[in-house]
């Protein structure tokens, strides 16, 4: 079963930048897709980014929230089996609790898709 462990994350200043990283041990991540998901306080859990399976292929489909469009990109290194999302110009409403998920999901961003999750990061910005 693939284990997933975040890194990354941190305190910055708003409008700053940070790049999570999902390293697997397990099975390759390049047989999953691998979501990124968010959780503030009080506030439901957020699927945020996605970046489609490997398992061979060399053009990778990702997906975006509205909420993150433009500003955060997913990427793979098959070569470590890791999925990072580096996070630019970064908001105070982007505090949260970051976690990276693993499955094969028919809605990418839907979080109840995804059975294998990292224990999640804490990205704080302040203003």
């Amino acid at each position: 079963q693939v284990q997933l462990v975040e890194s990354g994350g941190g305190l910055v200043q708003a409008g700053g930048s940070l790049r999570l990283s999902c390293a697997a041990s397990g099975p390759s991540l390049d047989y999953y897709a691998i979501g990124w998901f968010r959780q503030a306080p009080g506030k439901e859990r957020e699927g945020i980014s996605c970046i489609s399976r490997g398992d061979g292929e060399t053009y990778y489909t990702t997906y975006y929230a509205d909420s993150v469009k433009g500003r955060f990109t997913i990427s793979r290194d098959r070569a470590t089996n890791t999925v990072y999302l580096q996070m630019n110009n970064l908001r105070p409403e982007d505090t949260a609790f970051y976690y990276c998920a693993a499955d094969l999901p028919v809605y990418p961003l839907d979080a109840s898709e995804y059975h294998h999750w990292g224990q999640g990061i804490q990205v704080t910005v302040s203003s």
